[in-house]
């Protein structure tokens, strides 16, 4: 598996297990995610999720290096990311994203689809998907949700990254921590949310949900049609081998 998991007092944890690659997504990570996250969903004892990665970064991003000959391998990755996104965002509790280090993309994206997103100043967060010819489709409803459409707007077509204390400042994160109390306080979220009633939490998030929009499994699945036509043509495949190559 390339996510550990485990559950103590109400309070899972899924974390990321491809620390050797900043735990970047690739398919077997994506699908393992996949089916921790419809554990927990299963699991009535679970009151809480706090999703994290081992290791230095929370998230890197796709790992498209691993299927850059492939356009095929590369849709089904960002169709099987944009559920687990959906699924995530669907949980009937509170899910707080611990973010260390780098949160790029895809990694970026899951940061965001959380209810509540844990970093600290030195962290490097964003969305260089332009910069590299991708259209970052599958990141873009969730961002405009935390954001607010103008300001998701800017930050997409803007591409590049920003420093956790920048992305705090612009919304990506709602609480900013020094990186050595990370955990500690994401603990403490965690724990101060158990004590909600687990049927008023669950009522709020599914019309919350609504009322945004995040039900809406179509949009979801567009996004990452748009993604994987456009990471399939030539700009996107030229750019793509140009950053390659340069390590």
């Amino acid at each position: 598996m390339l996510v550990q998991t485990a559950l103590k007092n109400g309070i899972a944890s899924i974390d990321l297990a491809r620390a050797d690659a900043r735990n970047a997504l690739s398919r077997a990570l994506i699908a393992d995610l996949a089916s921790a996250v419809a554990a927990v969903e299963r699991d009535a004892s679970v009151r809480v999720l706090i999703l994290g990665g081992l290791g230095k970064s929370f998230c890197a991003g796709m790992d498209l290096k691993a299927v850059a000959d492939d356009p095929v391998a590369m849709g089904e990755m960002l169709r099987a990311l944009s559920r687990v996104n959906c699924s995530l965002r669907k949980l009937p509790i509170p899910v707080i994203a611990r973010v260390q280090g780098a949160a790029i993309g895809g990694g970026c994206g899951l940061m965001v689809v959380a209810d509540f997103a844990v970093t600290h100043p030195e962290a490097k967060l964003g969305y260089p998907e332009v910069d590299l010819g991708i259209c970052p489709a599958v990141v873009a409803p969730w961002l405009m949700k935390r954001l607010g459409a103008g300001a998701a707007r800017a930050m997409l077509l803007e591409g590049g990254t920003m420093s956790g204390e920048e992305g705090f400042r612009r919304g990506l994160a709602t609480h900013l921590v020094p990186e050595a109390e990370l955990g500690a306080f994401t603990q403490s979220l965690a724990e101060r949310l158990v004590k909600g009633g687990p049927n008023a939490i669950a009522a709020t998030k599914k019309w919350l949900n609504e009322l945004d929009g995040s039900l809406d499994d179509a949009i979801a699945d567009e996004a990452a049609e748009i993604s994987a036509r456009i990471i399939a043509g030539d700009e996107a495949q030229s750019r793509l081998r140009a950053a390659w190559s340069r390590g």
